[in-house]
């Protein structure tokens, strides 16, 4: 891997962490997202990446959207309500880079899997895998 490929990854990764915590936070406190951000902005302890402002961002512009795919992918009876909180938060995140970043789908989707991994319960990298594997792929309509 090139030397630049090599600082670029961890630096995304924790981009994309801290825009996780952000969207948590804000679901958790029942607070619009754009206003956590900022007041982590403000705050600037530590710095806020410029690729987690736009992560924030696209998901709060594209929420609706976002929501309405995942909850076509839940299971009969299930809402996005009833799923845990981190994994509701991270669907979207990865929904969101999968769908209208340039961010490789199989990278959203694996960096969705690990942070799962690591703060959500046994079952929830297997249920993500399958909601986030069902999205359309980027730019194609929604699949019938």
């Amino acid at each position: 891997m090139p030397a630049e490929a090599e600082g670029r990854r961890p630096t995304r990764a924790k981009a994309r962490k801290r825009a996780l915590d952000i969207l948590y936070e804000a679901d958790l406190r029942e607070l619009p997202a754009t206003e956590v951000l900022a007041a982590h902005r403000a705050e600037n302890d530590p710095p806020v990446r410029d690729f987690t402002v736009a992560l924030v961002e696209g998901v709060v512009a594209h929420q609706a959207e976002l929501d309405e795919l995942v909850a076509a992918r839940l299971a009969s009876g299930w809402t996005l309500d009833r799923m845990p909180r981190v994994d509701r938060c991270l669907a979207r995140l990865a929904g969101y880079e999968m769908l209208h970043t340039d961010t490789p789908r199989d990278v959203a989707l694996a960096e969705a899997i690990a942070l799962s991994q690591e703060l959500s319960t046994d079952e929830s990298p297997a249920f993500l895998n399958g909601v986030l594997s069902g999205l359309p792929a980027r730019g194609d309509a929604e699949p019938g």
